[in-house]
């Protein structure tokens, strides 16, 4: 049994003593607050505002929009049972709802889980009665009730009476004689006996042993749906016989319908193909050892940080230029895969997850580009594990989807990374219970995919059946899929990415970032108690922590010209290294190696020669390979000969030799140079492209101030503004705490007791029901102070300051300057009313609150 059938069971119909309802508000009426807390728990939306009674919450309940998204969030088997009511009488009993889905052979399966089912449906209000009176809301029938527009997923067709409604009464004469049933000239009387034939098993078969075999064939394709068929001006015999004897029933003059009631009999009175009371189960790939998951995930974990920093340390002088319409170009999402040595889509991953956790924006001025954050400065100063709880948290709850991007919307625009229009509401919940359903198995169980997807489905059958359309953008050439199970696909290819999976079971630290359990018993459905999810990003961080390899301070200096980090770096060593070497590979060990563009890098940071000698001796295992020593002394004796400052730029040097020859050099044309003194070369061009011109050149110039002082530049100099993390966007109104429902049942209560209450009208002027009360201002003030004299409640009319009448039942206990205070049991709090807004006021037949 699943989770989905777990939490079914625990919903039971309720029972009262009362007589049968008659509406929806009366069955809401007949529900204890325990009943009223778990509707509006279900459905959130009802509180938005709190209702003023219950009827206006039954109202709420029978909207359009409110009733799709109740039914978007039923599990298959609660919607089968929902689209059986809608195509069975109206109300209809138990048993026959029973029927519709066992269909005459029964099956136990159905007969446990319906009962839960139907008190599922009878908990969010989409079914209301008694068990002898089951009744779906009228919205949920017109919404699942097969039309020729709107088939019903049942594939069935409309019913006698519907298909001939616009038929002539001679039509359902021949009909029915043909039939063999005998005359009548009352039309709704010969519609009743053809149902009635159609829905008696035993003369029903009968009529099907006299048909010829075609005809059995067409009704064969027609049975399961979709029940409607073309026919020509002259049909072939055994359309003919069928139509004659109503088992096909005309539509247009080119179309017949199978009825409902034959299709149920064909199909042995079953509405669906195949009813799935149970959620079907996860499937496992592969088995591997806890400590193994637990391990592959930490070596991802840290391989995610060291991603984010490296990206995000390669735009620390500023990154792309952000789109007109927003996002990146193609080119810079291009530039960021080649340099992080991965996939296009996982690189829009990566910018998409700095975005989301706050490192990384657009800086907002006129030349707008990306940079990272003043966040990223602090981020980058915790250690490794809570830097990977920095980055998993945000991505739990983010809407806005990387998977996406490339793809195009419903107006065929392409999606940009770190553009709008990335943003899809599901995402969180789906990833959400994604890895609650892998937490499922047995620790070190990868799960198969497509049981994992069949599984989504079945729990949201509606939302995954979504068309195409904003919702459901395509990559080009790729077949069209649903969202949820797209975004499914997604969250497992994420989560190995950022290492709460490990070979594609669920790791230790990611049961920890749900609040789920670390023991060996699968986890029950739901969020795990509700913890903050900040304090289960700390739990996580803690589990990870040891997992981790520990940091070095030393790394192996050889005769290449490399350098080999034998595992992490602490950050300090690691900064420095950046700067003053490239990195070749990354892995367990990253090579880097030294150039003279690192070391001329290096040395514009403001370091010397002899800090560079006495950094590597302190932090080399080995001894400085002599190559490398030449190379840093070569890069220091040239760097700073040539300066360059603006003017609108200049190049001095006290050899006059090298500026000739660099005039000489005809690479130096695009530059515009020309001498204007022995030891000063003037150009036309600015500081920044005569500095990077003269270095391709290979030279090593130096910039330097107005005060002609060398100016050091250091990579972390340029950061946005304050920057918050994008808001993600609600699916809809959040789920409302014991507190805010608590204080809803009140009040729902206490309006409808007001509401509800018997009023005694004024004789001297009889109001029309529903009308304010109308009596003098001495009326009002005699009335009001009785009342308050005697401790009883009145009904008062009411209009406010906006102009906007309401009615209501108080209680008065102070009269005085002009005011009424007293206990309204319309709002349940005690108020205050200005007199001469009290349009008049009515004494109560029974003092009922």
């Amino acid at each position: 049994m699943g989770i989905g059938e777990l939490d079914r069971e625990a919903h039971v119909p309720e029972v009262t003593g009362a007589a049968a309802p008659r509406t929806l508000a009366e069955a809401l009426r007949a529900r204890g607050d325990e009943g009223l807390a778990a509707l509006l728990r279900a459905r959130p939306d009802l509180l938005n505002p709190v209702p003023n009674d219950l009827t206006q919450l039954a109202t709420r309940a029978g909207t359009r929009g409110s009733v799709v998204r109740a039914l978007e969030r039923l599990d298959r088997f609660a919607l089968q049972a929902a689209e059986a009511l809608a195509v069975a009488p109206d109300p209809a009993p138990y048993p026959l709802l029973l029927s519709l889905l066992t269909g005459d052979e029964g099956d136990p399966g159905i007969e446990a889980a319906l009962p839960g089912t139907v008190g599922l449906l009878r908990e969010q209000a989409l079914v209301w009665g008694d068990d002898d009176r089951l009744r779906l809301v009228r919205t949920a029938r017109e919404l699942l009730a097969p039309s020729p527009q709107h088939p019903s997923p049942t594939g069935l067709g409309p019913t006698v009476a519907e298909a001939t409604s616009g038929m002539s009464p001679g039509r359902v004469q021949e009909i029915i004689a043909a039939a063999g049933l005998p005359p009548t000239h009352d039309p709704v009387s010969a519609v009743a006996l053809l149902t009635g034939l159609f829905t008696d098993r035993a003369r029903m078969g009968a009529l099907l042993d006299t048909a010829p075999p075609e005809a059995l064939t067409v009704l064969d394709r027609l049975v399961w749906g979709p029940p409607y068929g073309e026919v020509t001006s002259s049909p072939a015999p055994p359309v003919r016989w069928l139509r004659d004897r109503g088992l096909l029933l005309p539509v247009s003059a080119r179309t017949m319908v199978l009825p409902r009631e034959v299709a149920l009999h064909l199909r042995g009175g079953r509405a669906h193909r195949t009813p799935e009371p149970y959620a079907p189960e996860i499937g496992v790939e592969r088995d591997y050892r806890p400590q193994v998951v637990d391990s592959a995930a930490a070596g991802q974990a840290q391989l995610a940080v060291a991603t984010a920093e490296e990206l995000l340390k390669s735009w620390d002088r500023g990154g792309p230029q952000v789109l007109r319409a927003g996002g990146m170009a193609v080119r810079d999402l291009r530039r960021v895969a080649v340099a992080l040595d991965v996939p296009e889509e996982t690189a829009a991953f990566w910018l998409e997850l700095c975005l989301g956790a706050g490192l990384l924006a657009s800086d907002g001025e006129a030349d707008e580009r990306y940079a990272p954050t003043p966040a990223y400065d602090a981020w980058l100063d915790l250690p490794p594990a809570e830097r990977w709880a920095r980055l998993v948290a945000p991505w739990l709850t983010a809407t806005r989807t990387a998977g996406l991007v490339g793809g195009q919307d419903a107006k065929g625009r392409t999606l940009s990374v770190l553009g709008p229009d990335l943003d899809r509401a599901p995402a969180p919940e789906v990833r959400h219970r994604v890895l609650v359903l892998l937490a499922t198995l047995p620790p070190g169980a990868a799960a198969d995919q497509g049981t994992l997807l069949a599984r989504l489905r079945w729990e949201r059958p509606l939302r995954g059946a979504a068309p195409a359309g904003a919702d459901e953008v395509q990559r080009p050439g790729g077949a069209p899929t649903d969202l949820r199970s797209r975004l499914a696909r997604w969250t497992l290819a994420e989560a190995e990415l950022l290492g709460l999976t490990g070979r594609g079971a669920l790791s230790g630290p990611a049961r920890a970032l749900l609040n789920l359990p670390l023991a060996e018993a699968a986890p029950a459905d739901g969020d795990g108690g509700g913890v903050e999810l900040s304090v289960a990003a700390g739990r996580a961080a803690t589990l990870l922590a040891p997992l981790l390899p520990e940091t070095v301070d030393e790394v192996l200096l050889q005769a290449d010209l490399t350098a080999v980090a034998p595992g992490p770096l602490r950050r300090p060593l690691a900064d420095a290294l950046a700067v003053l070497a490239d990195v070749e590979s990354k892995g367990g060990a990253t090579v880097y190696r030294f150039t003279p563009g690192s070391v001329r890098r290096a040395l514009d940071a403001g370091r010397s020669a002899s800090d560079l000698h006495e950094f590597l001796r302190a932090h080399s295992r080995t001894p400085v390979p002599q190559p490398l020593s030449y190379l840093v002394d070569d890069v220091a004796r040239r760097h700073g000969h040539l300066r360059v400052g603006a003017a609108s730029a200049y190049v001095r040097c006290d050899d006059d030799a090298v500026l000739g020859e660099i005039l000489a050099d005809r690479r130096s044309a695009a530059l515009g140079l020309r001498r204007l003194a022995p030891t000063v070369l003037a150009a036309q061009t600015d500081p920044a492209s005569l500095l990077d011109g003269l270095r391709s050149m290979g030279y090593a110039p130096a910039a330097e101030s107005t005060a002609g002082d060398v100016l050091v530049t250091r990579a972390d100099t340029y950061r946005t503004g304050p920057r918050k993390a994008p808001v993600p966007v609600p699916d809809g109104p959040p789920s409302p705490d014991a507190t805010l429902l608590g204080a809803a049942v009140r009040v729902i209560r206490a309006g409808d007791r007001a509401a509800t209450a018997v009023r005694k009208e004024p004789a001297a002027s009889p109001t029309a029901p529903g009308a304010l009360p109308r009596t003098s201002a001495a009326e009002t003030l005699a009335t009001v102070q009785a009342a308050a004299m005697t401790g009883s409640a009145v009904w008062i009319g009411y209009v406010n300051a906006e102009g906007a009448a309401s009615q209501r039942v108080i209680a008065p206990v102070r009269v005085e300057g002009g005011f009424v205070t007293g206990y309204d049991h319309t709002a349940d709090e005690v108020r205050t009313y200005p007199l001469h807004r009290i349009t008049g006021v009515a004494e109560l037949a029974d003092d009922q609150v």
